[in-house]
């Protein structure tokens, strides 16, 4: 009997999606419309329309035409309440979708768009992973919903089924509808917490040592045998020296060339991890960098842009 059970409910799910509020994933936007949104009774409200049944049968019994009178109004509002609920979800659009970066086992930030059109929607409510989030969405205009996804391993994270419902206005109904968006956000890998550097290649000497450059790098005091085209003679005449401008500028870090064959004697995930550590350190200390996967090879170069394609690169290695 116990096993019967999970058995016929998935046979509901499959065969029944209306009734059970299954539905497959959808692509942006999604547009709620009557077929979709479901009303039930709160329990207040449950308990107001008993009050009511109570209310006419004292109006009837003592043909008290004022009690009747006042019974009959509030059903009215009950009813009308009903409409109201209804009308709030009715043509709400669920619409764009933006995501922030995250690493694996980090929480990811994700947005997503409400739009509605000449009718303020007040009182709208989202039950994403456990969290209950109220927004009201301007007539005419759009909300943001934001929220957080923790993401265990590195890929694409598929969004979870979400309710949206409301109880407006007067918390005597439930009006509900379920989405499944068809849309993922992306989570790079973890990189590993330390490890050893890259391997650079040796050249002469005097690599790292300051050169001589165009722009201005600092003044100093005169020293004999200085040129006289670098004295700045007009910041001299306020100081009690002689001050010369310096223009040596360092010489250019060296690039990282960053091979998937160069990490030997690591499992797969722990090569991810290392060329992670390898291409966030060449980011933080302004260095130019290649990448070479197994099914890719990105040339030398840096930036953002650079940056999100090596590790969307990592992130989708199998």
């Amino acid at each position: 009997m116990e096993r019967a059970a999970p058995r016929a409910l998935a046979w509901a799910e499959r065969r029944l999606p209306a009734l059970t509020r299954l539905r497959p994933r959808e692509a942006l936007p999604i547009v709620l419309h009557r077929r979709r949104i479901y009303i039930v009774p709160t329990g207040f409200g449950l308990g107001f329309s008993v009050l009511l049944a109570v209310m006419l049968v004292g109006a009837l019994n003592y043909a008290n035409n004022a009690a009747l009178m006042l019974t009959c109004l509030l059903g009215a509002a009950t009813a009308g309440s009903m409409l109201v609920a209804f009308r709030v979800l009715n043509g709400l659009v669920i619409g764009t979708l933006r995501a922030g970066t995250a690493r694996a086992s980090e929480p990811i930030t994700v947005s997503l768009d409400l739009w509605a059109n000449h009718r303020e929607r007040s009182a709208v409510r989202m039950d994403i992973t456990g969290r209950e989030i109220a927004i009201t969405v301007p007539a005419g205009g759009s909300a943001t919903v934001e929220f957080e996804l923790h993401a265990e391993r590195r890929g694409w994270l598929p969004l979870p089924r979400t309710r949206i419902h409301t109880q407006w206005p007067l918390g005597l109904f439930r009006a509900w509808s379920w989405i499944h968006p068809d849309s993922t956000v992306l989570i790079y890998p973890m990189p590993e917490a330390m490890g050893p550097s890259p391997f650079e290649p040796q050249g002469d000497a005097d690599r790292g040592r300051p050169r001589l450059g165009d722009e201005l790098a600092a003044l100093r005091d005169y020293r004999p045998g200085d040129p006289r085209r670098q004295i700045a003679w007009k910041l001299s005449a306020r100081h009690h020296g002689l001050l010369v401008k310096d223009m040596e500028q360092p010489a250019p870090k060296e690039d990282w060339r960053l091979d998937w064959d160069s990490v030997r004697g690591l499992d797969d995930e722990s090569r991810i991890a290392r060329l992670a550590r390898w291409i966030d350190e060449a980011r933080d200390s302004g260095r130019r960098w290649s990448l070479r996967l197994p099914d890719g090879y990105f040339d030398v170069a840096q930036g953002d842009e650079h940056y999100h394609r090596c590790m969307t690169a990592l992130a989708l290695r199998p």
